[in-house]
């Protein structure tokens, strides 16, 4: 017997229309490229979205096509993801931080139909368009006065195809089930593999992002979108902010410390997101600025996910700006959550110091997301918090493959995706990572966390970013090396460095070497680049090898 409730399709045209009708005059604040910044709210978001709609169809975009992206946060970038995905095409997020020759490839392997792009992007547009194959139109996300004098075939204004459209627009219905959105991985082993979203996968999880248990999206929340919306759709805040209805503040391509604090102090920004990347330029302006009161600003909740926080950043966010620190874990794979670090009512017991302990693992199980750690021989081990295996997961907002099938079949036997990552799990769904399964350095027939390394060593005060790789010892397999850049003004040495990690880890953890440089690699999406890392210290002699 079935349930005799209305059923209607999970569509992210509802959230927009919702937002547009319930919330009209919540604002979109977004600092354009061209420089000043641009106040709009929800309704004008979802007019314009249709007038895309519209002008989608003029362009012969059809149901399933798929529209390039490579453009910052910005409101324009906001009206695209519902006039693409709404009218029933694919709206494809291209990381324009990637190589050049990673670009042409995504988009040749998504055969966009169209290319949407910020002008900063157009000296890169002009030399890749002739490369790109499926591309028909390239569309510049400026007005007529700022357009690019570039050398591309089809080349639109946005503004003017804007107003050449109507705002009279019926978002069709279709199969909730129906892709939505395709995002690439950062390819650092082989080219990127997309994952393509669905309508109903995007709903679900902007629900989840509205639990309290999670981040608590909700109509009196003031937002600072800092993480990319070419990263797995911004963590599916754009989505979530509308169906709450709440202010959305977007920094555009001005991601510095002082651009950020701007924004926050001036708009009055609650939460915000980023990587730790991000954040640490923010610290570094605050640092040369002691007479900023971040406490007066009024953040009460800052997120962070991509890449494992240290513990001197946690107590900098509680102590320096008076804000609750929610980690989080996941991946593109994963739309993007796992797992969120919010504490359980017993933990207020503790005190401040074993309450980080807490929020330094990666986060604990949300409903929708399953977990399970198992063996190299499989098996499926114990949630005690003790035994550590390669992490599973699976869940309706979850990847069951790659587009294009690329990557072959990835999910295991029983339907779980395997992560990449070593974790364990305790009793109550906390999950800690151990390291990536490719990080992880394995020395002597143990295996020693680099995440753990790392974080120990940015709590020194004269470090501002550590990497910890293996490299080849004849005894031991591998032993780790630790890569650190000083805090400008400070100086520490390898001695130093060595002697405050053996006060902070096992003495067989401590790293062999320390080599200072100026800078570490890191990913398109702010992770650290230790593929690269590896191929350059390949032949590193330790001291003791």
């Amino acid at each position: 017997m079935l349930g005799l409730m209305q059923d209607a399709p999970l569509l992210i045209s509802s959230l927009i229309e919702h937002a547009a009708q319930y919330h009209p005059e919540a604002e979109i604040v977004a600092r354009t490229v061209e420089g000043p910044l641009h106040r709009t709210n929800y309704r004008e978001v979802a007019q314009r979205a249709k007038q895309i709609a519209n002008a989608l169809q003029t362009l012969k975009v059809s149901q399933s096509d798929r529209v390039g992206t490579l453009a910052w946060n910005t409101h324009r970038h906001l009206e695209l993801y519902y006039g693409v995905s709404g009218s029933g095409a694919i709206l494809h997020t291209v990381n324009p931080r990637l190589f050049p020759e990673q670009i042409e490839y995504i988009i040749n392997h998504a055969e966009d139909k169209v290319l949407f792009f910020d002008i900063s992007f157009a000296p890169l547009v002009e030399k890749l368009a002739p490369k790109l194959k499926t591309v028909t139109a390239f569309i510049a996300m400026t007005d007529r006065s700022h357009m690019p004098q570039i050398d591309v075939p089809n080349l639109l204004c946005y503004e003017d195809l804007i107003a050449q459209h109507s705002e009279d627009y019926e978002w069709p219905a279709f199969d909730e089930r129906t892709a939505s959105s395709l995002c690439y991985t950062s390819g650092t082993t082989g080219n990127p593999k997309g994952v393509l979203y669905s309508h109903r996968s995007t709903v679900l999880h902007s629900l989840m992002e509205c639990s309290p248990d999670t981040f608590g999206v909700n109509s009196s929340m003031c937002l600072l979108l800092a993480v990319p919306m070419f990263h797995a759709n911004a963590w599916g805040m754009p989505y979530a902010t509308a169906m709450v209805g709440a202010k959305v503040v977007m920094p555009g391509p001005h991601m510095d410390g002082k651009s950020l604090y701007e924004l926050m102090r001036d708009e009055k920004v609650t939460f915000s997101q980023a990587v730790p990347t991000v954040w640490l330029m923010l610290f570094q302006y605050l640092d040369e600025h002691p007479e900023i009161d971040m406490k007066q600003v009024g953040l009460k909740t800052i997120g962070v996910g991509g890449a494992a926080t240290p513990r001197t950043m946690i107590e900098r966010f509680e102590r320096d700006f008076g804000a609750d620190y929610v980690q989080g874990w996941g991946m593109t794979e994963t739309s993007p959550i796992g797992v969120i670090g919010r504490l359980l009512p017993r933990h207020s017991g503790l005190s401040a110091q074993e309450r980080i302990g807490v929020k330094m693992k990666a986060g604990r199980a949300v409903w929708g997301v399953g977990l399970k750690i198992v063996g190299d021989d499989g098996r499926e081990l114990p949630h005690d918090g003790k035994a550590y295996g390669h992490l599973h997961v699976r869940g309706p907002w979850i990847a069951s493959g790659y587009f294009k099938g690329e990557g072959g079949q990835v999910l295991d036997a029983d339907g779980w995706f395997p992560t990449g990552d070593v974790a364990t799990i305790d009793a109550d769904g906390y999950v800690q990572l151990v390291d990536r399964a490719k990080d992880v350095i394995k020395s002597g027939g143990e295996w020693i966390s680099s995440i753990d390394l790392e974080n120990a060593a940015i709590g020194h005060p004269a470090v501002m970013e550590a990497a910890i790789i293996g490299v080849s010892h004849p005894k031991w397999q591998e032993r780790p090396l630790l890569l650190a850049v000083r805090r400008p003004g400070q100086e520490v040495t390898r001695e130093d460095l060595l002697g405050y990690l053996g006060e902070k880890v096992a003495k067989w953890w401590v790293p062999d070497d320390v080599v200072f440089v100026d800078q570490l690699p890191h990913t398109a999406t702010g992770k650290l680049l230790k593929t690269k890392l590896r191929e350059q210290y390949r032949d590193y002699r330790l001291p003791n090898a």
